[in-house]
């Protein structure tokens, strides 16, 4: 029997073995590209409804001193910021997040003001408080446009130009294309999720096909027939990357239908064409086959289908590392980096979302890397495979 005929037949055995047991199958194939998007489309819809009321509708701000100021009082009035009576401990309601942002005038407001001097205000808020980020926003834009007005007026009563003031007239020109900033949204989601999913994708399958049949000492019987071990393990992987490719695909697949009836400003940020989905699954086909062979060399060494999982606890975090790595200390994108596991499937995605051509240079570094990876690990679960103990459980 030829190696290539070995392998399909190994493949087609761990298949039938997978949908024999139909819920595990489900949630295999169908839990996270039926769960991510839901969550994403949850978490994204409370954000924008959040946003929305508190940006739109009035605001109580508790004020200390707004006696000192009533014209000020009257502009955040006219703002939709209404001056409210300050709770006796002001820092305690902020801690316990009784309020979100509050307005202290100093007592002696109304002596500088007379006097043209700086007269000061304090935003009293928590940064560190997510809830207070719009709120606190709106408060400040409205004293800066108070003290934007009333700075002109004074050098106009002073027969002065309030355009001295402004030496400078800053304008910003942003090169981002339209793809990429509909794509922002993408790309701080898709790389890591996508990675993660290719990865581990076919983790059950492929643990269960070592570890598990070990233990069940079903191993034995398919190590002693004729066929290499080297067809052995490659029908073992091919199943698991079929699974996993199989559940990425679900997963754009589910992101696209998500995007179509996503309301808003989130659907148009989590659409993709098909051309790009088609971009990306060719991007992931290397993480496959590196996550399949890493998991079947680690299974081959594990003597039960518990130690086998028990790698998954660090299994799942190196697909975030980059993601973590470059939120905090961002990098430009060069050639190396396309031939980091992880990190050049995320600059790939990257590039993918964003629109941007990818060169035949970068294309032949990530393949040649990836692909070269994955030839060790396979090359290693072989190696593994050779060795008799294998065949004995415990």
């Amino acid at each position: 029997m030829s190696m290539m005929s070995t392998m399909m037949t190994v493949m087609r055995k761990e298949l039938r073995d997978l949908s024999r047991d139909r819920r595990t199958l489900m949630l295999t194939l169908l839990f996270g590209p039926l769960l991510y998007p839901l969550l994403i489309l949850g978490m994204g819809k409370l954000a924008e409804s959040r946003v929305r009321i508190q940006i739109e509708q009035p605001l109580q701000i508790p004020t200390i001193g707004a006696e000192n100021a009533p014209n000020l009082v009257r502009f955040l009035a006219a703002q939709g910021l209404n001056t409210a009576p300050a709770p006796k401990d002001l820092a305690e309601a902020i801690r316990s997040q009784e309020i979100d942002v509050a307005l202290r005038i100093s007592p002696d407001f109304s002596k500088d003001w007379a006097d043209g001097k700086p007269a000061l205000v304090e935003v009293i808020r928590d940064s560190t408080r997510r809830a207070a980020e719009v709120p606190s926003a709106r408060l400040q834009a409205a004293l800066a446009t108070y003290n934007g007005q009333v700075g002109a007026l004074r050098l106009m009563a002073r027969g002065v130009d309030a355009q001295v003031a402004r030496p400078l007239e800053v304008a910003t020109q942003d090169m981002a294309s339209a793809e990429a900033k509909r794509g922002m949204m993408l790309s701080m989601l898709l790389p890591v999720l996508l990675t993660l999913t290719s990865f581990i994708g076919g983790a059950y399958l492929v643990m269960d096909a070592t570890a598990g049949e070990r233990e069940r000492q079903s191993l034995e019987p398919l190590l002693a027939t004729p066929g290499s071990r080297s067809a052995i393990v490659s029908g073992k992987i091919a199943a698991a990357c079929v699974v996993g490719f199989a559940s990425l695909l679900l997963t754009l697949i589910a992101f696209k239908a998500s995007a179509q009836i996503a309301p808003g400003n989130v659907g148009r940020q989590l659409n993709m064409n098909i051309g790009s989905m088609l971009q990306m699954l060719l991007v992931m086909v290397p993480m496959l086959l590196i996550g399949t062979s890493l998991l079947t060399f680690l299974s081959a060494a594990a003597k039960s289908m518990k130690e086998a999982q028990s790698h998954m606890t660090w299994l799942v975090l190196l697909p975030m590392l980059p993601g973590y790595a470059l939120m905090a200390y961002p990098v430009k994108s060069e050639l190396w980096q396309y031939a980091v596991p992880f990190l050049s499937q995320n600059q790939m995605l990257l590039k993918v979302i964003r629109h941007e051509a990818i060169s035949p240079t970068i294309w032949a570094v990530y393949l040649g890397a990836s692909l070269g990876l994955a030839a060790v690990l396979w090359f290693a679960a072989v190696r593994r495979y050779h060795n008799e103990r294998l065949a004995i459980s415990g």
